[in-house]
């Protein structure tokens, strides 16, 4: 990845030298920098707010609650599944709920792991490794806080107007995405 950025970068600098305007790249290329530093910043300052607040909601056993709430639910998307990956994918969809995208990490690797390690057939992914990366691809979220960070960063007048939207959009994409990778399971198995 890093010999692309390299390559992009001087195939930049050699258009604007071949065009004459080496002076007007380099001032778009620090104002674009400086951009990119204030838009990070006010996204870090949201999410350590957000990071907070769902650091509360885990403390105050609201995540074992959604993990509970989502047990029978995993039990039915995972079948053939072990009782320990079962808990990692809960545990990563939890936190995917409630917008805690890091604490999401780990647990997504440790149940990727899991049902790596419960494949019978390694040179493929199993149904269920299959169905988790579908689900942690279109995760719902409750708090879309990086949307919310963006939208706040960028002078939106209502940056918590997209929240129901959100919603909506991932609760459709995550059926659709359930429906279509349980077809092409069934599909493939015949």
């Amino acid at each position: 990845m890093n010999y692309i950025w390299c390559g992009m970068i001087l195939v930049s600098f050699a258009a604007a030298v071949i065009n004459g305007c080496v002076e007007e790249t380099a001032a778009a290329a620090f104002d674009g920098a400086a951009m990119a530093l204030q838009t990070a910043l006010s996204i870090a300052g949201a999410l350590c707010f957000w990071s907070g607040i769902l650091k509360a909601a885990e403390k105050s056993g609201i995540s074992e609650k959604f993990r509970r709430l989502l047990s029978p639910l995993i039990k039915r998307l995972f079948p053939h599944t072990g009782k320990k990956a079962r808990e990692y994918i809960t545990m990563n969809i939890t936190a995917n709920i409630l917008g805690m995208g890091n604490a999401a990490t780990p647990t997504g690797i440790n149940a990727m792991g899991e049902l790596d390690r419960e494949n019978k057939t390694p040179l493929y992914a199993s149904d269920a490794m299959c169905m988790f990366v579908v689900l942690n691809t279109t995760s719902f979220q409750l708090v879309p806080s990086t949307v919310i960070a963006l939208r706040t960063a960028c002078g939106s007048a209502d940056p918590f107007g997209i929240v129901a939207p959100v919603w909506i959009a991932s609760a459709i994409s995550v059926a659709s995405a359930i429906i279509v990778t349980k077809l092409v399971c069934r599909v493939w198995r015949k």
